[in-house]
């Protein structure tokens, strides 16, 4: 049985996305989602247009997942791990591809 995912795991594939060593496509754009796959890794993040606030989902290729528990406040938001750098880099690459 496959182990869930840890918010690390998470946070790095975001840190490829911004050093640009894995590519991030936009698949879906709602009001407050957006959905993005970065080398079949699907996540769902909390974006307002501008903002990145949290990742709220992550499926990756070998079917593992990591779900953010908003209710129980309970793990670590890989967003949240990210340097100011990293952040920025994640929302120019969403802005643009929106």
């Amino acid at each position: 049985m496959p182990t869930e995912l840890t918010s690390r795991e998470v946070c790095q594939r975001l840190r490829d996305a911004a050093l640009g060593v894995c590519a991030l496509r936009v698949m879906d754009v709602r009001v407050d989602r957006v959905a993005v796959d970065i080398e079949g890794w699907r996540l769902q993040l909390d974006f307002d247009g501008q903002r990145l606030h949290h990742c709220a989902d992550c499926l990756c290729p070998e079917g593992r997942e990591w779900t953010l528990d908003i209710r129980q406040r309970f793990g670590t938001d890989p967003v949240s791990l990210l340097s100011t750098w990293e952040l920025a880099q994640i929302e120019r690459l969403l802005r643009q591809r929106e």
